[in-house]
């Protein structure tokens, strides 16, 4: 069989992009997205986004530029992951919560030539320009308008734009030929960390690391054609866990939502009988603590990342309907690539006992050739036993190409013994599911004990006055750490629990030395936009106080 190697005809370069002219052939008159009063068909989904190549292949750019977008989850941001790269450029989303310091950062970074801009973020956007070193070429801005005027044109204050999104769509040819990959190692996406723990860092996919974890993500979550999904994620976050071209390939409707709010979360999910959604655990608390929040008509399936959910939430939310699956995965593994696969035989647990299991990170998804939980210093793999701890290390095709311009960075985590290094810590049970115990930068070593701020803050969850809490290291002349919680309670409240009353009840439910010595009352703690509490400002706080 020597003789039989790779031709044209059966190594075409894998891509997700490809996924949305199916869905023209095969869904073509069903609904793609739905916004407010507009509704768009997989056939004019298709069909703008190849006019938008069009026209974006013609101002002037040089393909394999960026191209960045700083918007919510609107029409535009879904089309722009197809447009973008369709036209041969690669496609970066920016977080609407970062500020215009670091916004001007990061597109000098990247390097972007253009940028597409939500009409409630121009002056954020006009600011971090104006950051740039003197005499630097700025990128070209595009203007997204107003939801009620997408149709308008510009006019001042709007100088600063060359053209609007719709008038963009509209100038292109409708029959454009897309830009296919030469190679499935092209990049497609640059996406930038959420910084929880440290400065952002620039991500780098390609075509087949996104056409990977997009097939991987829909069969490990058992999504079948025509789901309607809601888009509580945002889409800049690791390009929505891939479900952005994930929809397309089963034909999806695409329900946009501007701003989280849990009155219009729980009113789309019964106009539009929403069958799917995402959310990182700050999501299901808003969904299960909220005065809005209501048992539903029918079940909805809501798949959570990020963070550890804490077992309380997960019981909340599923005692409303929600059918939760929990899954874990990193920016730079493009997606969710390890989900808590359910066994027939828990449902006969207790309730606390599912939600304990299911607060589990779990297996690989078939996206991931090999996950294992090592000593960091030895690579040697841990005792299955659901106590001996180590790094987290993934070997997979939808792990990133590497760091933009960090090839330090890139060699810390991506070693030469072939696996990626997840900065995160955790067991292996003796059924082989994985737990993540904490971030290896959020470990608390007190008196030569480790103590997992994860568990700490499972337990504090358990007590109903409690909304949001957070734990972190607090240096200890003696002790060198404690844990110190900063904790926001529910509002509706008519007798708070003191510093005093938190720490003991802590202290009732865990060994002493890992309970709080401190605790931090907060209306709100400090968020990414993806819902993940920003340890290392709370670090900071901490390690100012005496």
């Amino acid at each position: 069989m020597e003789e039989l190697r790779p031709q044209r005809a059966n190594s075409s370069p894998l891509t997700p992009l490809g996924f949305l002219e199916r869905a023209a052939y095969a869904y073509g008159n069903c609904p793609s997205i739905v916004y407010n009063t507009t509704i768009h068909t997989w056939s004019d989904t298709h069909r703008r986004c190849l006019q938008l190549a069009s026209a974006l292949s013609s101002i002037g750019i040089e393909r394999g530029h960026v191209m960045s977008v700083l918007a919510p989850n609107i029409p535009a941001m879904y089309e722009l992951h197809f447009a973008v790269p369709m036209s041969g450029f690669i496609l970066n989303t920016l977080n609407t919560r970062l500020d215009a310091r670091t916004i001007s950062i990061l597109l000098q970074h990247s390097q972007s030539k253009l940028v597409f801009v939500d009409h409630q973020s121009t002056s954020l956007v006009l600011e971090a320009l104006s950051l740039f070193p003197p005499n630097t070429k700025l990128p070209m801005l595009i203007l997204i308008a107003s939801d009620e005027d997408s149709t308008s044109t510009l006019s001042p204050p709007s100088f600063d734009f060359m053209d609007t999104y719709e008038s963009m769509v509209e100038k292109g040819d409708p029959n454009f030929e897309w830009f296919r990959p030469e190679s499935e190692w092209d990049p497609m996406v640059l996406n930038y960390t959420s910084g929880t723990t440290s400065s952002p860092k620039g991500v780098v996919h390609c075509h087949r690391g996104l056409y990977v974890v997009t097939l991987s993500s829909l069969i490990d979550w058992g999504i079948p054609n025509r789901p309607v999904f809601l888009w509580t994620l945002p889409m800049f976050h690791a390009n929505g866990w891939s479900f952005t071209w994930g929809m397309a390939a089963v034909g999806g409707t695409n329900v946009c939502l501007r701003k989280i709010d849990v009155f219009t979360i729980y009113a789309l999910i019964k106009q539009h009988a929403v069958t799917h959604m995402c959310g990182a655990p700050v999501v299901l608390n808003m969904l299960s603590n909220s005065l809005n929040s209501e048992t539903l008509d029918k079940p909805v399936k809501i798949l959570t990342s990020g963070s550890p959910p804490p077992a309380p939430v997960l019981l909340r939310t599923e005692s409303l309907g929600f059918v939760v699956s929990h899954s874990y995965g990193l920016t730079e593994a493009a997606g969710f690539v390890v989900s808590c696969a359910w066994k027939p035989e828990w449902d006969m647990l207790p309730a606390t006992e599912r939600a304990k299991l299911k607060a589990r990170q779990g297996v690989r998804t078939i996206g991931l050739a090999e996950i294992d939980v090592v000593d960091p210093e030895s690579g040697v793999t841990v005792k299955r036993n659901g106590s001996s701890r180590g790094e987290i290390v993934f070997q997979g095709g939808s792990i990133m190409l590497g760091y933009l311009k960090d090839p330090v960075g890139t060699s810390k985590c991506m070693r030469e013994n072939g696996w990626f290094y997840t900065g995160d810590i955790g067991v292996i049970h003796p059924d082989g599911y994985v737990e993540i115990k904490d971030r290896s930068k959020d470990v608390i070593i007190s008196g030569g004990e480790n103590v997992s701020s994860a568990e700490v803050e499972s337990v504090l969850y358990l007590n109903t006055a409690v909304n949001e809490v957070a734990v972190v290291a607090r240096p200890d002349k003696f002790w060198g750490e404690t844990p110190c919680a900063f904790v926001s309670l529910k509002n509706e409240l008519t007798q708070r629990p003191t510093e005093k009353e938190i720490i003991e009840f802590a202290r009732a439910r865990l060994p002493h030395y890992m309970a709080p010595k401190s605790v931090i009352f907060r209306d709100e703690l400090p968020k990414t936009s993806t819902g993940k509490i920003q340890k290392f400002l709370l670090r900071e706080i901490a390690n100012a106080m005496d």
